[in-house]
């Protein structure tokens, strides 16, 4: 490992944690092979607590080292592909893009080349080490399986203009946590990493290296202005920027303008998308006769034992490839459907799930107070605990985003969830003891709609439950989330709905 610690963590850059040694590794996509995953299962079990986390970006976390991880398995780790060939710019965020890119069979544009090739350039540019850690890059090429509403500083939206395949250049500029913005800019895809590489270089130009905490793209876009930065970028290259005004057209208008995914018309690029989770369970790729089955991870984490299965799963089944989701959860892909229920069969021998309706495929943790110190709750271990709790009372039809925070941070999970559950530390007569603010739906607040105060854990999985009866019962149809039917009310009007989950009767609920 390089010497010292970093703030953000990477292969090459230990981070200390609440419970020791935190190293990330980058994986670009989230694409990894069979052979990796065993590499990977081996250092986390040699080094670590047997264990890895899948993050939000897809990237891998091993925590719990002791005793840092020698030379030598760096290298060998770099050999495979793991980790940057080039240390010094390993801690740059990971490169986002669709989980089912290539196999999505409504995608515009195979991504994969793009995240590849941006990673070649970034490995063979040292200078590029100067980037904020923070620096965050998203392809997504228009399929049913969508990464375009996930918060990133440059985004590349796949869109159709008279039957031909562009992107469109959408930036993080304003508040923290908005959605990025539209710059008007329709790029042809070779078009894409030119432009990618001066976005970079422009904010090299500008931002102070010798500070230890560099600006985010965003705070220098909002000090320069969108106009300038983009002047700046086109100074340094050799060809216009195209700007339009095409706005999105719905499907009856296809090929008699722009295009969007059906899935893009109507929502805009930040809002949030019920087919997030749609990857959850068995879907056919564009490649005929294959299936891609998305497995449930229980809150992200993965067991040594249960990577190699997996690996072997792959291995033997598919085309020794996993693919690594911004939610948190991992598809198989590439097999053939023959071998679908035996690879479901598989699957559950892992002690691991394919099953949209799990609770568990919504569901969201930090590390929480046993991984780090800002946590005001053990939120990993209260996530388990409600899930198990619920799976006994509730039938979800749909999945629903839980989101356990440990504090204001948000590390987990950027986006807005259906509910989020912030950790408090409450005073009782008996000392202090651990709980929640309860957050619901979507508002101009970081977490939702306030909804309840100072809820302690055993409180907890009595009012979510009721809270998802009440859901269920009273939603417009099937297709409404959670989130979509707590904006239809109005906390503060006192409405009957929401009193339903204010005041839960006594007794077991079943739903």
């Amino acid at each position: 490992m390089l010497s010292g610690f970093a703030t953000c963590p990477g292969l090459f850059y230990p981070t200390p944690a609440a419970d020791g040694i935190l190293s990330r590794i980058r994986i670009p996509g989230g694409i990894i092979s069979s052979q990796q995953c065993r590499a990977i299962a081996d250092i986390a079990q040699d080094h670590g607590g047997g264990y890895v986390d899948v993050t939000n970006r897809a990237n891998l976390q091993i925590r719990e080292i002791r005793t840092g991880i020698n030379a030598e398995v760096l290298t060998h780790l770099q050999d495979m592909g793991l980790g940057s060939c080039n240390p010094v710019v390993d801690h740059i965020r990971n490169i986002m893009t669709s989980p089912t890119a290539g196999i999505d069979p409504l995608e515009l544009i195979d991504t994969r080349p793009f995240v590849q090739g941006w990673d070649d350039y970034i490995a063979a540019h040292p200078a590029l080490s100067g980037l904020s850690a923070k620096f965050s890059v998203c392809f997504d090429g228009g399929g049913i399986i969508r990464v375009c509403d996930r918060l990133n500083d440059i985004t590349f939206a796949a869109v159709l203009v008279d039957g031909n395949v562009y992107f469109r250049l959408y930036l993080s500029v304003g508040t923290k946590g908005q959605p990025p913005s539209d710059m008007g800019i329709l790029l042809l895809p070779e078009k894409c990493l030119p432009v990618l590489a001066a976005l970079a270089e422009v904010y090299l130009a500008h931002s102070n290296t010798t500070d230890k905490r560099r600006l985010r793209l965003l705070e220098l876009l909002n000090t320069l202005g969108c106009e300038n930065y983009l002047q700046e970028v086109q100074q340094r290259l050799p060809f216009p920027l195209l700007y339009s005004d095409l706005t999105p057209q719905p499907p009856s208008l296809l090929g008699k303008g722009e295009e969007f995914s059906p899935l893009l018309v109507g929502e805009g690029l930040g809002e949030r998308s019920d087919a997030k989770y749609q990857h959850i369970g068995i879907h056919p790729q564009r490649q005929k006769g294959l299936f891609y089955i998305g497995v449930v991870l229980p809150l992200g984490r993965l067991e040594s034992k249960q990577i190699r299965g997996l690996a072997d799963l792959a291995t033997k089944y598919g085309s020794g490839t996993l693919r690594l989701t911004p939610w948190q959860n991992l598809l198989l892909t590439d097999i053939p459907q023959q071998w679908v229920g035996d690879v479901l069969q598989e699957i559950a021998f892992l002690g691991l799930d394919a099953s949209a309706t799990n609770i568990k495929s919504a569901l969201v943790a930090c590390s929480g107070k046993k991984g780090c110190a800002s946590s005001a709750t053990d939120t990993k271990d209260h996530a388990l605990a409600l899930a198990e709790y619920l799976e006994t009372r509730v039938t979800l039809d749909c999945p629903v985003n839980i989101h356990f925070s440990g504090c204001e941070k948000s590390c987990a999970q950027h986006s807005k969830s259906d509910i989020t559950l912030l950790g408090v530390s409450i005073e009782a007569d008996n000392g202090t003891v651990e709980g929640y603010h309860v957050y619901v739906g979507d508002s101009k607040q970081k977490f939702g709609r306030e909804l309840y105060q100072n809820v302690t854990f055993a409180e907890l999985p009595a009012l979510i439950e009721r809270m998802l009866y009440v859901y269920k019962i009273q939603r417009l149809n099937s297709n409404e989330s959670f989130g979509e039917f707590a904006n239809r009310y109005a906390i503060h009007t006192g409405n009957e709905k929401l009193n339903l989950i204010r005041h839960r009767e006594h007794g077991e609920i079943r739903v």
